[in-house]
């Protein structure tokens, strides 16, 4: 998987030269996708079309609730200010609390912005998060493990700051979504594209934490990891190199291919697929 990151990288940056603002387009549109699944793995009921019209300053044909009002623009901001800061500043502990301030403003401002208290404790399943009194060691320690060894692969790497991370759980709430905030601060930071964990592949998100939970295993997570880079790099180099963008169906209907099985080689990314607003497309 490494060596398959890697060539998409160095090709990407081969044809990134001089379509900044291509790559700009791309970014910011992704933003609606990245809130949408972030905040449904944690149970909003906002749909994609919800969301995008949230940030767009649109009203929405139904009620919904202050806080899933907030969590979509909060979210949104700190998307955005991922995307401007992370090459020019470290992540640090003063930032991992900056970004849970933006997240959390407006929705719990008594917790917005700091790390849990002696007497806040958190279960997350049958998982039980270590006490407050150490989540300032754990974090410390899960950021100076990620930065000692640059060799090792990206995406193993990030499985375990990730997996880390939502281990200690440091915040009374919103633990999830900066956690995967900062899964792509960091990526940024170190020259990668960006990732979407996605709603739909929730239930194999919650194996892999139930993996290391149970074995210290960070197996299911690098595939998850290692899979959504990649499939970030496919999408661009789709529009990078020009392409046509079309549905995964439509180009098994051309060329008189079973949809079933691309779609198999899609999840796997054996293919140049990519998935865009929850559907499968390909570059041809």
């Amino acid at each position: 998987m490494q060596k398959k990151i890697q060539e998409l990288r160095k090709k990407y940056y081969k044809l990134a030269t001089g379509k900044e603002d291509l790559l700009k387009i791309i970014s910011e549109a992704e933003v609606s996708e990245q809130v949408y699944n972030s905040n449904a793995i944690e149970n909003s009921t906002l749909t994609l079309e919800e969301t995008e019209k949230i940030l767009l300053e649109i009203d929405l044909d139904r009620f919904v609730s202050e806080r899933e009002l907030f969590e979509a623009k909060n979210l949104a901001r700190v998307v955005e200010y991922t995307n401007k800061t992370a090459k020019e500043r470290e992540l640090d502990l003063e930032t991992i609390l900056f970004l849970h301030k933006i997240l959390i403003s407006n929705i719990r401002d008594n917790i917005a912005g700091r790390f849990r208290s002696k007497d806040e404790l958190v279960r997350v399943g049958s998982h039980i998060a270590p006490a407050s009194g150490k989540i300032v060691e754990q974090l410390k320690t899960m950021l100076s493990e990620y930065n000692a060894d640059s060799t090792i692969p990206i995406h193993q790497r990030i499985a375990r700051l990730h997996l880390n991370f939502e281990y200690t759980h440091p915040f009374v709430d919103g633990n999830g979504r900066i956690g995967r905030a900062i899964n792509n601060y960091l990526l940024t930071r170190e020259g990668y594209v960006p990732i979407n964990i996605r709603f739909a592949n929730r239930a194999n998100y919650y194996d892999a934490f139930r993996e290391f939970d149970k074995n210290n295993s960070t197996k299911i997570m690098e595939e998850i990891i290692g899979r959504a880079i990649i499939n970030s790099y496919h999408k661009r180099l789709a529009y990078l190199e020009g392409r046509s963008i079309i549905k995964l169906s439509d180009y098994a209907k051309q060329n008189k291919l079973s949809h079933s099985n691309l779609l198999n080689k899609a999840k796997r990314q054996t293919i140049p697929a990519f998935r865009e607003r929850g559907v499968w497309k390909i570059g041809v």
